[in-house]
Order: C-alpha cells, then sequence, then structure tokens
C-alpha cells in the first residue's frame, strides 16, 4: 500500500484526505515512479474547488519530480532509477508512488535536484510558452505582468530580463513589492494601493504596453484592456481572483484591435519531444544562472490542507512544494 491525497467532495483545503492506496504494476507504455517532490500550484487549488470539474472520487496535482522504479515492457526511453519530472494529466501527484504514461515524463540532468525540478515543470514551461511561443517577446519591449511576486512570475521576469525586455509588475502588497524587485521588475505596482492601469501608461508616456500576463483574472482585467495598445495582446492564463465575466467583444476587444488568447500547457508542448525540449531550455536556463530559484516553503505531504490555506490566502512568496 502507498499513500495519495484523496478528494471524494470538492471544497475547501479540509477535503484533502491522505489515504492508503495500492499501486499496480505498469502497463507497456507506463512507469511506476516514487515521487520525491511535488510541485504546488493555483491549479491544484481550481481542481479542488470544482472550479476546473473532475470525475469524483480523485486525486490532486500535476506536478513532480520522482524516481523510476519499475518500466513497462515498451519503454525505451527511461531506464530503472532515471530521475524524471512530470506537469500533465493523468492528476494524482500528491502520492507517494502512482503509475504515469510515460510520454508525460522529462529526464533530469544531474545538475537539477528534484526539488528544483518540481518547482520548474509547471511554471517553467508556462513562462516558455508565454514568452517563447503565445507572445513572442523582444529585446526592448516593456510589457505588463501580473502577480509578479508568484511562482511563474520571479521565473518570468528573469527569463525577460535575459531577453533584454523591461517587465513592469504588479503585486497584491507592499511585502511583495521587494520580492518582484529581487526577481528583475524594473517597475512594481501594489494594485490593492494605486491605480495599475494609470501607472502603467505614465510609465509608458501613455503608449501603453504591447502585451498583458495575466494569471489574475477577474480584479484585473478591465485594467488590463486599459494598459494595452492598438493591436496589443492580453494573455489571461489563470483566474487567481476568479474566472472571467463574460467579454463584450466590440466594447473591451474591438475598440483597439485587441487580441485576447487563454493558452494552456497541452497545446503547446503536444508530444514528448516538445515536452523535453521545453524543459530542457529551462533546465539550461537555471544552469547557466539566467534563472535562479529559491524554495520559499517545503511541506508534508500531509500538511496539503495547510499548503492550501497558505496559497490560496497569499501567504506564499515564492515556489513551494510537498515532500512525500
Amino acid at each position: 500500500m502507498s499513500k495519495s491525497i484523496i478528494i471524494k467532495k470538492n471544497g475547501g483545503p479540509e477535503v484533502l484526505k491522505l489515504e492508503d492506496v495500492k499501486i499496480g504494476s505498469p502497463g507497456p507504455k507506463e512507469i511506476k515512479i516514487t515521487n520525491l517532490a511535488i510541485g504546488l500550484n493555483y491549479i491544484d487549488t481550481y481542481h479542488r474547488s470544482g472550479l476546473y470539474k473532475l470525475p469524483l472520487p480523485t486525486g490532486i496535482g500535476l506536478e513532480a519530480a520522482a524516481r523510476i522504479d519499475e518500466i513497462g515492457s515498451d519503454v525505451k526511453n527511461f531506464n530503472i532509477g532515471d530521475k524524471i519530472a512530470y506537469a500533465s494529466m493523468p492528476i494524482g501527484a500528491y502520492s507517494k508512488e502512482r503509475i504515469i504514461p510515460s510520454k508525460i515524463a522529462v529526464k533530469l540532468p544531474d545538475y537539477i535536484s528534484p526539488k528544483i525540478a518540481a518547482t520548474l515543470m509547471t511554471k517553467g514551461l508556462t513562462t516558455n510558452y508565454l514568452i517563447c511561443k503565445t507572445y513572442k517577446l523582444k529585446a526592448g519591449e516593456t510589457i505588463l505582468f501580473h502577480a509578479a511576486a508568484g511562482g511563474v512570475g520571479q521565473i518570468f521576469a528573469q527569463w525577460a530580463n535575459s531577453i533584454g525586455a523591461k517587465v513592469i509588475g504588479t503585486v497584491g502588497s507592499d511585502e511583495k513589492i521587494k520580492i518582484a524587485e529581487q526577481n528583475g521588475y524594473q517597475y512594481v505596482i501594489n494594485y490593492n494601493k494605486d491605480d495599475f492601469a494609470k501607472e502603467v501608461l505614465k510609465i509608458t508616456n501613455n503608449e501603453g504596453v504591447p502585451a498583458v500576463f495575466d494569471g489574475v483574472g477577474k480584479n484585473t482585467f478591465k485594467g488590463s484592456i486599459a494598459c494595452l495598445k492598438p493591436k496589443g495582446m492580453l494573455v489571461s492564463f489563470g483566474n487567481a481572483s476568479g474566472p472571467l465575466d463574460p467579454v463584450n467583444v466590440a466594447k473591451d476587444i474591438q475598440a483597439k484591435s485587441l487580441f485576447l488568447t487563454r493558452p494552456t500547457i497541452g497545446h503547446y508542448f503536444t508530444n514528448q519531444q516538445e515536452l523535453q525540449a521545453g524543459a530542457d531550455e529551462i533546465f539550461k536556463n537555471v544552469k547557466y544562472g539566467k534563472i535562479k530559484i529559491k524554495i520559499f516553503k517545503e511541506y508534508k505531504l500531509e500538511e496539503a490542507n495547510q499548503a492550501h490555506l497558505d496559497l490560496e490566502g497569499r501567504k506564499l512568496l515564492g515556489p513551494s512544494i510537498l515532500i512525500p
């Protein structure tokens, strides 16, 4: 028997229950793994609460770093003992052991520890597609990123700086301003004190920005539209403050010929080769110092409910993980 967090009904952090589970043997294209560190991501709260619907009962969690204990008969690109990481369905990363499809795993280089890898897959791959694929950020551009002190936000600014771009960041408290600045934001706005749209227009001499990256959602949407230049792009990739209200295309989009997109990892990394290439790019950025990762907090697996309380309470000021 192993241990896994199971959800039998949607709700608050109290619905996360650590239970005994049976782990069988992997199928031909599967690998059996022992998780070494588990990524804590805001999307996990959406699955728990029911904002993103899953059949119940269900496990939870999409991201972890692990050791391979057993491989299926058709698996050729991994060996027993390999260190791997993953950040994809099927859900169930909040577990000690599990079986996953080999196609969702990437090999870890020796210079990336499991703890660092568990913070890098979801947040790093998200940053990768945001900067390199969704909106191809260029040197000399100034753009806006919401939730600058969060896990994606910290990686985003460092990566953007390495390209030669400047980033305006928003945060929800004065405490987070320093964190954002330390990670490379040239300007940081506390959106609970100041009108960030007005501040962005001041910073850009009323020109606005060509792109806004928004993982906050409902509370920042209108201001983000106001910040954009004509033909600018709003990249909505999260709903930390709640899902967006219905968009009035004529009023919100047509007025400045704007672009609105809602990207996800699965549409940008469609196979194992693309996934490994994207992960390798992130790992190399860490190796050469373009991205520096500092884990903010570690929780035991049985403390997952407290981790969710802290995550939703905006108490986590950087990447955090669960240790099985």
